[in-house]
């Protein structure tokens, strides 16, 4: 028998959704330390792993603190803060990754995912910020064990309305802490940056700014598929290590994208409204993750709210993230929007952006007015299947091109050689006229890069999955576009149904690729 829970949509309706088994907390692989409720004086010097930076402040932690939600359930949370009776900023990290170290840390990547080992002190969790250096600049960090992580009760959610009202209950119940003053924001990257638009969108009173670093806010269209396209490896990838108590359980997301591959009420909640988010916002993106870019950009384009700025860098998530510099950035932003600090913030250029440049020198922290750039000009360039090229020119014949999609990499090119010196940063989209010969759908994956004088790419070593390029995809039985949402240069697919094509139909496809900023 399938297990099953029910979730509630923005507008509180009820959805039925399967629950699939989570790792057990004993599990070598879930790294749990165990349900210890104790409060611990960290002394100041004290270093929590080898190799890690020592603490420059004493901190008191309370570990495993209940929090009640709106329905009964309770969840943990370990809470670090300065050793006084002052009242306090907090910034909570939210994800079901563990409090501290979990079943995701950065010891297990590559290189430490480039950032420094003694760049942190070790008690952070996974993509969120370091207690040591947040309470020695007078922050409380909240990292709580969301619903159904480990010891919490419930089922863990993959985001969701639900899920950002978990998020609301827990900063209504900080800023109601003899340590706070009234004033909660949210911090991380990933996972921890997806669950600011989706708690920001539920209005808690208490939220008064938010930093999301490179976060998805469309579950459907921008990790759960690209363009239609079904990607599920990453979403197995992280249902395969959350840990989760003898009762508990995982939002069984792989099921629903078999059973119901397009759009109905369950992905629809799996959307943040960002229209609604109305406070402000450090917004941080990058040109090459594969699955954060373009909801990073949309986020800081859709948001309601004046007061926002976007950075866009030119590294990877992770050590973008720990980098100090970037570090003292957002305690600036902070200590303006949660202390009142009177630092000089809303002097800061509302877009700093990267523009890469394989082969040369990048751009980086090049200050515009806002994103798109207001100087964009749009051109159009066109196929030329009998020279494979890219044209300004629109050639005057009808002609086709071909490949075999039962041969492994199969695919066509076309090259431009620019004549003069090009920045391309922004949108952009590609049209083409389709037909399967012997089938009735298609999966269609677009790469616009920069390749050397003689053709060859240039090697990434941003991360993991990380492309120096920009890529679009398309399933063409869902070509059909939502005519209110999408603009020229930015199409959107509605993904309300599917259209089969029929032997030797040729048919018109929109596809989006995501923004880029390179070079030419």
């Amino acid at each position: 028998m399938t297990k099953t829970m029910i979730l509630h949509d923005k507008k509180n309706n009820e959805l039925i959704v399967p629950v699939r088994r989570a790792q057990n907390t004993n599990a070598k692989g879930a790294r749990y330390p165990g349900f210890k409720p104790e409060t611990l004086l960290l002394q100041k010097g004290s270093i929590r792993l080898k190799g890690y930076l020592p603490l420059p402040c004493e901190i008191i932690l309370e570990r495993d603190v209940p929090v009640k939600l709106r329905d009964g359930v309770t969840i943990y949370t370990d809470v670090f803060r300065p050793n006084d009776n002052k009242k306090h900023p907090a910034i909570m990290a939210m994800s079901p990754y563990g409090k501290e170290i979990g079943s995701q840390w950065l010891d297990d990547t590559p290189n430490h995912a480039g950032v420094p080992v003694n760049a942190t002190s070790g008690l952070q969790k996974f993509e969120g910020p370091d207690p040591a250096y947040w309470v020695n600049h007078g922050y409380v960090i909240i990292n709580p064990d969301v619903r159904g992580a480990y010891n919490s009760q419930g089922i863990i959610l993959f985001f969701g309305s639900d899920y950002g009202r978990d998020g609301a209950d827990i900063i209504e119940w900080a800023a109601n802490q003899p340590w706070s003053n009234k004033k909660v924001s949210m911090s991380g990257n990933s996972w921890l940056a997806i669950s600011q638009w989706f708690v920001a969108a539920q209005k808690p009173k208490h939220l008064t700014c938010i930093a999301p670093w490179e976060g998805l806010n469309d579950c459907y269209r921008e990790i759960g598929t690209r363009g239609g396209v079904m990607m599920p490896e990453f979403i197995k990838m992280l249902s395969d290590s959350f840990a989760s108590g003898e009762n508990g359980g995982i939002e069984d997301c792989l099921t629903v994208m078999n059973t119901q591959p397009v759009m109905n009420a369950y992905w629809e909640d799996k959307e943040a409204d960002l229209e609604t988010i109305s406070i402000p916002a450090y917004i941080v993106a990058s040109y090459t993750n594969p699955i954060h870019t373009y909801g990073s950009i949309e986020g800081y384009r859709r948001i309601s709210c004046r007061e926002k700025w976007l950075r866009i860098h030119n590294t990877g998530e992770w050590d973008d993230y720990y980098n100090p510099e970037h570090v003292e950035d957002l305690r600036k932003f902070f200590d303006h929007y949660l202390k009142g600090l009177d630092n000089g913030w809303e002097k800061t250029p509302r877009v700093r952006l990267s523009v890469l440049n394989p082969g040369g020198k990048d751009i980086v922290n090049r200050a515009e007015k806002d994103f798109p750039l207001p100087q964009t000009e749009y051109k159009k360039l066109y196929l030329n299947s009998k020279e494979h090229s890219l044209s300004l020119e629109n050639p005057q014949n009808e002609s086709q091109v071909q490949y075999d999609s039962d041969k492994r990499n199969a695919k066509v090119i076309f090259r431009m050689r620019m004549s003069e010196d090009t920045e391309i940063t922004g949108y952009q989209k590609l049209r083409l006229w389709v037909s399967a010969l012997d089938h009735d759908d298609l999966d269609l994956k677009i790469k616009v890069e920069k390749r050397n004088k003689f053709g060859l790419k240039y090697s990434s070593s941003i991360g993991p999955g990380c492309e120096m390029a920009a890529t679009g995809y398309i399933r063409v039985s869902l070509r059909d576009l939502d005519i209110k949402r999408s603009t020229e240069e930015n199409p959107r697919q509605s993904m309300l149904k599917e259209r089969k094509l029929n032997k030797g139909e040729i048919v018109p496809v929109d596809i989006l690729i995501w923004p880029m900023g390179m070079l030419f």
